[in-house]
């Protein structure tokens, strides 16, 4: 039976006054997650390092009203709304199971900031109105740019949690990069000097 990784030192530094919620919810999920379907078997001696921090390094890049397609677990779109309470987070996912366990976190942390919207970001019917849609381990660029960048506004933000791969799928999803008008497109290493393993970023403007 694996368990639960030690707390890094560094997580209370990237959360701050936040920790608190942020190790009630890596305790849920440490808890519930393998039985539940959220997380592999394999996951928990990796948890905070690989997914909670992984996830909360990006937090300082979000602003306004910000999507998080196919949250899944709630990363990264639980943990960012811990670390920005200031921010208001639309989590987008389809499966019921984990949509339950999104709004059982959402009422259990206390979190004001979230709103939980069981569906696909491909019914999405309000608009172009977020400020910025983020997303992890859902899909290939390619693929995942259909799916976000019509729920963001005109200068909104694709804010893209990748793996070491990053670069090349900007470079295999350059035609629906164009196809779309997302311009800036760029990989961004976040938390260098932080966490061992940075996180890498693909950020593009929506026009």
């Amino acid at each position: 039976m694996s368990t639960l990784e030690a707390e890094p030192a560094v997580a209370a530094q990237i959360f701050g006054d936040r920790i608190e919620p942020a190790r009630a919810f890596t305790a849920a999920l440490a808890q519930h997650g393998e039985e539940r379907g959220l997380i592999g078997p394999l996951e928990l001696p990796r948890l905070w390092s690989r997914h909670i921090l992984n996830s909360a390094v990006a937090a300082p890049l979000f602003s306004g009203r910000v999507g998080d397609v196919g949250s899944g677990a709630g990363l990264p779109g639980l943990v960012l709304a811990i670390a920005r309470p200031d921010v208001e987070w639309v989590l987008i996912e389809p499966m019921e199971r984990r949509v339950v366990w999104l709004n059982e976190q959402v009422r259990d942390l206390g979190l004001d900031n979230v709103e939980v919207l069981r569906g696909r970001a491909e019914d999405w019917n309000r608009g172009p109105v977020l400020d910025a849609v983020t997303a992890r381990a859902v899909s290939a660029l390619r693929t995942l740019v259909p799916l976000t960048a019509p729920l963001v506004r005109d200068g909104g933000e694709l804010i893209l949690l990748k793996g070491a791969n990053a670069a090349n799928e900007i470079a295999a999803a350059e035609k629906v990069i164009r196809k779309y008008r997302l311009s800036d497109v760029r990989v961004e290493p976040i938390g260098e000097g932080i966490i061992e393993e940075p996180t890498r970023v693909i950020r593009a403007t929506v026009r």
